[in-house]
């Protein structure tokens, strides 16, 4: 859970909810656990608002403890708003269980009926973003989803995930859909596809989809864009995943100086939790920008010697090139193809001192179906271990823990706060 601005108790007047300005409510992922039918009536209204459009929300009963029993399997959304009746003890005793199955980066909202700034204080001690005191209307609950995201020293909201191949012709265009075809369906999360190599480009295919609009459009008129723009100019693949797709035209030169696309992924970042790059295997001034201005990079390479060599330079490189950040991760793809030499997977991991991320086998009839047919490689076939293997890469480039086991010392947290808290006075 993180800490959001700290936001005085209060109840909202009748002048605050006529306030005009309400910055609009990025693409995120919101789960309510609702006590009363009241505040239940008042989220339904709240998935209606313009101001929400972007955002998927669901709703549902049960407070704390449908919260604590959603998430012992299952990945947090990007926001919890959780009511609470009862104590601030039994509030506080419930958030520090929460905090045990709840992933990095969530913000958690809880609605209470109690008016007490000590309780306000503990709650913020213990990363809670907001507090806020019933009743509320409407207007009251898409103000607090907003102002998570529009205060000024807010972190940004989008993270960029890019996948290049160490090589051409290795799959990395492949490996970027599926994974984040996995974080849109799997992990639920909202998700954008970025095809970068605009004059072959082939997300479109893989996808299914033929839009008329795409990236190009952004990129070769920058002075129109915006996240209202951009958000035009995508095309939905599914209700969690859209595309900004490459024209694949040769009609013109694809040009660009080094911040060409920044400012696509900026208004990206400030819209989508997380957006997948799908970069052509190039070396150049916006290429070389991009790799290094993406919060998590992947490479994707062959098992041959060509591969080794690239992926080493492109490996060390980046990571040279970002001390502070988390090293780039590669993935084996195409291994074990009939009849061909090979430079083994130990070969690689000494040579870039870290094993892959993944190992994908040859498999031309199950990627040659899914490219055939503009699907993923999980509508192909859900339970195939390939699936499972993007869904792991998916679930590691988002920061995303594996499912959580059920069994927990729900004591462990709280003892562990309270010694923070001790050695922190």
């Amino acid at each position: 859970m993180k800490l959001a601005t700290a936001q005085p108790v209060e109840n909202f007047t009748a002048a605050a909810q006529v306030e005009r300005h309400i910055p609009p409510v990025p693409r995120i992922s919101i789960q309510a656990f609702c006590e009363t039918p009241e505040l239940a009536d008042a989220m339904q209204v709240v998935i209606t608002d313009r101001r929400m459009s972007k955002a998927h929300v669901k709703v549902q009963m049960g407070g704390m403890i449908a919260a604590l029993e959603a998430y012992k399997n299952s990945a947090t959304p990007n926001v919890i708003l959780i009511e609470h009746l009862g104590s601030g003890v039994d509030l506080i005793a419930g958030l520090d269980n929460l905090s045990a199955v709840c992933d990095a980066g969530t913000k958690v909202i809880v609605v209470g009926r109690l008016n007490d700034i000590v309780l306000y204080r503990e709650l913020v001690r213990r990363g809670i973003s907001d507090y806020v005191v019933a009743p509320l209307s409407p207007i009251d609950l898409v103000r607090t989803f907003s102002g998570l995201f529009s205060a000024p020293d807010a972190e940004p909201l989008g993270r960029v995930l890019a996948v290049i191949g160490a090589k051409g012709g290795v799959g990395a265009s492949t490996v970027a859909h599926n994974i984040a075809f996995a974080v849109a369906r799997d992990l639920r999360l909202n998700a954008v596809v970025a095809d970068l190599d605009l004059a072959f480009g082939t997300a479109g295919l893989d996808f299914n989809q033929d839009p008329s609009q795409g990236i190009a459009d952004a990129v070769f008129s920058p002075e129109r864009v915006d996240a209202a723009y951009i958000d035009r100019l995508l095309s939905k693949c599914t209700d969690h995943l859209s595309l900004l797709a490459a024209p694949a035209t040769l009609d013109r030169e694809y040009d660009f100086n080094a911040d060409a696309f920044e400012p696509i992924f900026d208004a990206l970042r400030g819209t989508v939790p997380y957006i997948v790059l799908d970069i052509p295997h190039l070396w150049t001034a916006w290429a070389k920008r991009t790799l290094l201005s993406s919060d998590e990079v992947l490479f994707v390479a062959a098992p041959d010697l060509a591969n080794l060599r690239n992926a080493k330079n492109m490996f060390d490189f980046v990571k040279g090139a970002r001390p502070n950040d988390r090293p780039p991760l590669y993935l084996l793809n195409q291994t074990g193809m009939p009849k061909r030499p090979e430079v083994r997977g130990s070969d690689f991991a000494k040579a870039l001192e870290v094993e892959p991320a993944a190992n994908i086998p040859f498999d031309p009839q199950l990627f040659g179906t899914a490219a055939n047919n503009g699907q993923m490689i999980a509508e192909v076939n859900a339970s195939h271990k390939i699936t499972e293997t993007f869904l792991s890469l998916a679930k590691t480039l988002t920061g995303r823990t594996e499912a959580k086991t059920a069994k927990k010392d729900l004591l462990s947290p709280l003892l562990a706060k309270l010694r923070g808290l001790r050695s922190g006075a």
